[in-house]
């Protein structure tokens, strides 16, 4: 990671992709020039999914979000808990937790 005043760049390396976040285009140039005179590379569209997790942007509102939901259900699916849905349960203040706590 790069700060310059209020500017900063993050490079993320996996394996052989390189992602790069800033808030300042200038500076992604900048990177991006250093890293194609150094390797031997090509550019690829925006990400909306790595390494098992999922991108979204809303750049009118400035929002970046990340999920990594399909990870999680295939785990459920893993462990049989795909069917299995949330419901509330009601436990008194104060109750304490135990291996030995019968219903």
């Amino acid at each position: 990671m790069k700060v310059t005043e209020s500017k900063f760049i993050i490079l993320v390396l996996y394996v052989d992709d390189i992602l790069l976040g800033t808030n300042n285009i200038v500076m992604s140039y900048e990177v991006k020039k250093f890293l194609f005179s150094h390797f031997e590379m090509k550019e690829m569209n925006e990400v909306s999914f790595v390494i098992g997790i999922q991108i979204f942007r809303d750049r009118s509102q400035e929002l970046l979000s990340l999920s990594q939901k399909g990870c999680i259900n295939k785990g459920l699916k893993r462990f049989i808990m795909d069917k299995c849905f949330a419901e509330i349960v009601q436990i008194q203040k104060g109750y304490k937790f135990s291996q030995n706590a019968m219903p």
